[in-house]
């Protein structure tokens, strides 16, 4: 009952705040792995919205921690990074809590981060599973059409990219992002030095992930 009653008041604390904002925060988590990568990104991402799809993002994102209740101001994170993911039992919680809730999480592989975070996922939601989204799937035409599903940003191990997700009551609240690199390719254009037309896609399919997350 008592898990009940927080579940409850953490629902309704969430349908307030997406009624009143469209925030988007960094996730900071502990493991070694560097979660402050593509500086750029998140800030290209947010102007690239708020100019072609309507949306009132505020332009800095903020930064929070796993296991800070303040992730519950915010009904999107991103995460990102190359390396070790560690999340302990009380994070785990925290974000568990959070996400079923009304929270969205973007995890976007930026290398080397994909058997940490399935690690930590499968301790996330021990009884679900990881699922690839087909091409098909809305997130992948609410906006943008990508009838090819995730574009293929950055070249790594010539893996094709995929999305996988953890959904709730036919609803995404988790999306995985791997061999494709979308950060990079919302970072400032001297950074990657990508073409023009891959940053576009990466963007767009960024959009994409947005316009699901307050959607749906």
């Amino acid at each position: 009952m008592k898990n009940l009653t927080i579940y409850l008041i953490l629902t309704i604390t969430f349908t307030c705040l997406n009624l009143r904002s469209q925030e988007i925060a960094i996730l900071k988590y502990q493991g070694g792995g560097d979660w402050y990568a593509n500086p750029t990104a998140l800030p290209n991402l947010i102007k690239f919205c708020n100019d072609n799809i309507g949306t009132t993002l505020i332009n800095k994102p903020k930064t929070v921690e796993v296991g800070s209740s303040s992730i519950f101001q915010y009904p999107f994170l991103h995460m990102t990074g190359h390396g070790n993911v560690v999340f302990s039992d009380q994070e785990l919680e925290n974000l568990r809590n959070y996400l079923l809730s009304g929270g969205f999480l973007h995890i976007d592989d930026n290398y080397g981060m994909k058997p940490y975070v399935t690690r930590e996922i499968k301790r996330l939601f021990p009884d679900m599973e990881l699922e690839e989204l087909g091409a098909d799937h809305q997130i992948f035409k609410n906006t943008y059409s990508f009838p090819k599903g995730l574009p293929k940003i950055h070249e790594h191990d010539g893996q094709r990219p995929q999305a996988f997700a953890i959904s709730k009551n036919n609803r995404v609240i988790l999306l995985f992002t791997s061999e494709s690199d979308l950060g990079d390719g919302w970072e400032d254009p001297t950074v990657h030095n990508d073409p023009a037309e891959l940053r576009k896609k990466a963007l767009q399919m960024g959009a994409n992930i947005i316009t699901y997350a307050f959607k749906n």
